[in-house]
C-alpha cells in the first residue's frame, strides 16, 4: 500500500469505530511515521468518543509510532500481527506504551 492509500483506509476504518471501543481513550494523540520510499506522517486524535486522523505530524504525540509503510499496509489488512512486528523489531514504539496496546483495539 501507497502512503495515500495507507491514510484513506484508516480513515474509512476510522469512521466505524465504534464509541465503546474508544472509551477510556480519551485526548490521546497517535503519529506514525511511515518509514520507506512511501513513507509518510500523520497523526490519529481521539477525543470525545471520535478519532480523526490528520495528515500532519503532531508537536506532542503521546504516542509514536515507527513502521515500513508497507508493514503498516498488512496491518491494516490484518496480514501482519502488531505484537509479532513489534517484537521482532518491524515496528517501534515511543511513547506511553500501555496507550499504544489500546491502539490495537481501534485499529481492529
Amino acid at each position: 500500500m501507497t502512503f495515500t492509500e495507507v491514510v484513506n483506509s484508516l480513515s474509512t476504518k476510522l469512521e466505524d469505530v465504534s464509541p465503546s471501543i474508544l472509551k477510556g481513550v480519551e485526548a490521546v494523540v497517535y503519529q506514525f511515521e511511515l518509514t520507506g520510499e512511501d513513507g509518510g506522517i500523520f497523526h490519529i486524535e481521539v477525543e470525545g468518543g471520535k478519532a480523526l486522523l490528520n495528515e500532519a505530524a503532531h508537536d506532542e504525540p503521546d504516542v509514536t509510532v515507527i513502521i515500513a509503510c508497507t508493514d503498516f499496509g498488512s496491518l491494516l489488512k490484518g496480514e501482519l500481527d502488531a505484537a509479532s512486528a513489534f517484537m521482532s523489531g518491524r515496528l517501534k514504539v515511543k511513547g506511553d506504551l500501555s496507550l499504544a496496546i489500546k491502539l490495537q483495539n481501534i485499529l481492529g
